[in-house]
């Protein structure tokens, strides 16, 4: 099931679609009270987005967890058949916009493809809580959903998948998990896209300029330490806060995507390396591609999300390691 060679035409598309997001304003973070807007507005524009699953038979259900004390809402959309397997989702948003309900229609695509069932966290956000409360939130779901609370999910394949900041968590995550080898050994595989794994910037991001389009680069470091206060460098790099530093043995095998022209791609080949000496990792960077693609509407897009459900259902389908 190889990834397909990518045609000249598909890269024409993608690069004319790169001349509408010049027109657009790098994504930029330098208070809370933006996010706080963006929030609200996501918020509004969610208001009846259920409809979406009702026209294919679903429903979303939001239930509430506890883990040590600590509670976390969860969304989880069901298939209509037989749970194959699960697929713990993480939101992307920069650690403080987004909720679990934005990837509806990104989960959407993987219930019908896949057989699978999606629990997406809503962990709490950056605005007001510490990352470190962030990451025990995604961790706490992924101990309830692999442990023995969770008996309708008991003994099935979970793939974890996140995308950008929620690929940080998902990582995170995973390296997190190591203290609990059992429930690790569950987890059957990681789909990453564009990730950030190094909380004090890697080379790319440092030396971003205007070609990356959506991201600025240099103005993403001096957000990373705004998220992490009153750390040193030498302590973001620490893991899982910066996975790129962790110790991978034990984990599963990985499928990352990242664009040329995103800042943090050498976040997303580094950690691909080093993962890649304990585990099977497939790593594709993509040409004319920004931060966030596969939300653009392009032919692109579209294959790399097909791949993806192809590979979640290859890994979901073998037997257990």
């Amino acid at each position: 099931m190889p990834f397909a060679k990518i045609a000249p035409a598909e890269v024409v598309q993608m690069r004319q679609f790169n001349k509408k997001l010049a027109w657009m304003p790098r994504f930029k973070i330098r208070n809370r009270v933006t996010p706080r807007v963006i929030q609200a507005l996501l918020r509004m524009s969610q208001l009846g987005g259920d409809k979406q699953l009702a026209r294919h038979g679903l429903t979303a259900e939001t239930r509430v967890i506890k883990v040590d004390g600590v509670a976390v809402p969860l969304r989880i959309i069901r298939p209509q058949g037989k749970i194959q397997g699960i697929v713990l989702d993480f939101h992307g948003g920069g650690w403080v916009i987004g909720n679990a309900q934005m990837d509806d229609a990104f989960n959407l695509a993987m219930v019908k493809a896949c057989d699978v069932a999606t629990v997406s966290v809503d962990y709490r956000l950056a605005v007001s809580t510490p990352i470190a409360a962030l990451m025990n939130d995604c961790l706490g779901a992924a101990r309830w959903l692999l442990g023995n609370e969770c008996e309708e999910f008991a003994g099935l394949p979970v793939i974890v998948v996140g995308e950008s900041a929620g690929a940080h968590l998902a990582a995170a995550t995973l390296l997190a998990l190591k203290a609990w080898p059992t429930m690790l050994r569950r987890v059957s595989g990681a789909v990453l896209y564009y990730g950030v794994y190094d909380l004090t910037g890697t080379p790319s991001v440092r030396t971003a300029g205007p070609e990356t389009l959506l991201l600025d680069g240099p103005g993403m470091v001096e957000a990373l330490r705004r998220l992490t206060p009153g750390l040193s460098d030498a302590q973001r790099r620490q893991p899982p806060l910066s996975p790129l530093y962790g110790d991978f043995s034990g984990l599963p095998p990985a499928l990352m995507f990242v664009g040329e022209l995103d800042p943090l791609r050498d976040d997303t080949r580094d950690i691909a390396e080093r993962w890649g000496e304990v585990a099977q990792v497939e790593v594709h960077q993509l040409p004319e591609c920004a931060h966030g693609f596969i939300h653009f509407p392009t032919a692109l897009a579209d294959r790399v999300l097909a791949y993806s459900r192809e590979w979640i259902n290859e890994r979901i389908h073998r037997l257990p390691r």
